[in-house]
């Protein structure tokens, strides 16, 4: 029986992994492949090296102990935006003996096939992180170009002092007291954190 390892991840907190976790276990119950363990990175973008990807690191960690047979993940996209890293990645594995299971793209890179389109896929993935990177830059200088101020706005020095004095009485939480005082919560760690120096 083959065993394999699930990677999953989302690039923010508000997103989850349960959905890709949901329909890699249905294909590997179906396959009758044995899962290993999961390995989720919730949070953190694909850019982001394997050093700053705890699980992904543990899976290239697990994979060179040769813990598992294949690895499963949603879609390329998931394993990271660099073409680099992800040829890297495959090459990693394919010296280990492991095999790479995508979902998304139905890829298996057990056939020649699998490795070429996986290769193909990765150059997509960069080009469209490029093409983002992009707009937003141009986004961002044709904003500043019309003299808009980026970031978030600045609040009064009366409601700056509203807070900081809700503070010092100890009252409420910061949750509550951004609330009250209708600013994010960041504002309000921001005045606590100076408060505290």
């Amino acid at each position: 029986m083959k065993t394999v390892a699930i990677y999953t991840r989302v690039s923010t907190d508000r997103q989850t992994t349960e959905n890709q976790e949901r329909e890699l276990n249905e294909v590997a119950a179906r396959m009758g492949w044995r899962i290993v363990k999961v390995y989720r990175d919730e949070g953190v973008s694909g850019a982001k090296s394997r050093a700053e990807r705890p699980a992904f690191d543990e899976l290239c960690k697990d994979a060179a102990r040769r813990r598992f047979d294949m690895v499963m993940a949603w879609s390329v996209d998931r394993l990271g935006r660099s073409l680099q890293d992800l040829v890297g990645f495959l090459s990693e594995l394919h010296a280990l003996g492991i095999d790479l299971f995508l979902h998304q793209q139905g890829l298996d890179t057990t056939t020649p096939a699998g490795k070429a389109m996986f290769q193909m896929m990765g150059v997509f993935a960069e080009f469209e992180r490029a093409m983002i990177r992009e707009r937003v830059k141009s986004g961002l200088e044709r904003a500043k170009s019309k003299g808009k101020t980026l970031g978030r706005p600045t609040i009064g020095p009366e409601k700056e002092a509203a807070i900081r004095a809700d503070l010092k009485a100890g009252t409420a939480g910061i949750l509550k007291l951004a609330a009250k005082h209708k600013v994010g919560v960041g504002t309000v760690q921001r005045i606590k954190a100076a408060l505290a120096a």
